[in-house]
């Protein structure tokens, strides 16, 4: 983590995997995020659609401004 200048709370094995199935069900079908995750049920993977506030904000401002 600190050679790729990872810090926070997304400095960990949970965070990375949070961070990067927040950022996959936007751009990936779900049903392959899913699969990625290793999930059985796709309602666990769908608790990633509702990401709330800083996650939401950014992605917000993606769909706004880019």
């Amino acid at each position: 983590m600190c050679k790729a200048d990872i810090t926070g709370i997304q400095s960990s094995a949970r965070g990375l995997r949070h961070g990067f199935a927040v950022h996959a069900v936007t751009k990936a079908p779900i049903t392959l995020v899913k699969k990625w995750l290793g999930h059985g049920d796709l309602k666990t993977t769908a608790i990633y659609l509702d990401v709330v506030g800083e996650e939401e904000r950014a992605i917000a401002e993606k769909v706004w401004f880019q």
